[in-house]
């Protein structure tokens, strides 16, 4: 039976807490609806080499990608190009899954075909415990910083249709970033629910640490694209308003992003 979902969880010298985040999705009740896969992404510390060894042993059903560290956004593009489902969901291989996340989403895209991504809360643990509460797609919020984790569930097709993750990123850390920004501007449906859907772990020296201290090249890089170029007039209307503690209204960030968005939105 062809799995409905694929999990793909990247790992690059994560050994330490990947198997926690697999034990997270093993015993999703109705199995046959999804697989896993791995993509280790060229690790090379013992610990993990020696996990993904046990992994592999332990759990053949998992399937385990190798390959020489490619950079975030190849190791997904590589884990979703192979996968069966029809629908993803990335997993940070230091990160968590809640089993209502898979569930409701596989309802939700069998459902609606006008949905394109599905996401939710998190609960932060690690250095921090407390709960994200995310919120519906907010465009001026996007067009500044993102509010939609990684860890969000996507349809495949979508994924495909808008150029996949790009593997030319400056920097890693804000691949999922460009992706939503990418189907926002395509008129992709986005679907929030307030519902805990993952645990993201916080820790020290994280990837998304890194890039934010990168952060200024990154958005000159992300915006400078031909096909969010003409975001960049709003997102200047926004950060002067923002500085003069004005809020855009949703109809112009509408009138300038393009009435193929105002179509599909849903606010």
């Amino acid at each position: 039976m062809q799995p409905k979902l694929s999990i793909i969880i990247t790992c690059y010298n994560l050994g330490l807490y990947l198997e926690e985040a697999l034990a997270s999705v093993l015993n999703y009740s109705s199995k046959e609806q999804i697989e896993i896969i791995v993509v280790n992404d060229g690790s090379t510390d013992d610990l993990t080499i020696n996990a993904l060894k046990r992994i592999e042993q332990k759990f053949p059903e998992i399937y385990i990608l190798n390959q020489d560290n490619q950079g975030l956004a190849k190791a997904r593009n590589n884990g979703i190009a192979m996968s069966n489902g029809k629908y993803i969901i990335p997993l940070d291989a230091d990160n968590k899954l809640r089993h209502a996340f898979i569930s409701q989403s596989i309802s939700l895209f069998d459902l609606d075909a006008s949905i394109d991504v599905i996401y939710g809360d998190a609960q932060f643990f690690g250095n921090k415990n407390s709960i994200w509460r995310n919120k519906k797609l907010d465009i001026t919020e996007m067009l500044l910083s993102n509010h939609i984790d990684a860890c969000a569930a996507f349809r495949k097709s979508t994924w495909d249709k808008v150029g996949r993750y790009d593997e030319s990123m400056p920097i890693m850390g804000f691949e999922d970033w460009d992706l939503w920004l990418r189907m926002l501007v395509q008129g992709c449906g986005f679907f929030y629910s307030e519902e805990v859907y993952f645990d993201y772990r916080v820790r020290d020296n994280s990837m998304l640490s890194d890039a934010w201290q990168k952060r200024d090249e990154l958005l000159d890089y992300i915006f400078d694209k031909k096909e969010l170029k003409h975001l960049m007039p709003f997102r200047e209307c926004v950060l002067e308003n923002r500085a003069l503690k004005k809020e855009p209204t949703y109809t112009y960030a509408l009138s300038i992003i393009g009435k193929k968005i105002k179509r599909k939105m849903r606010f």
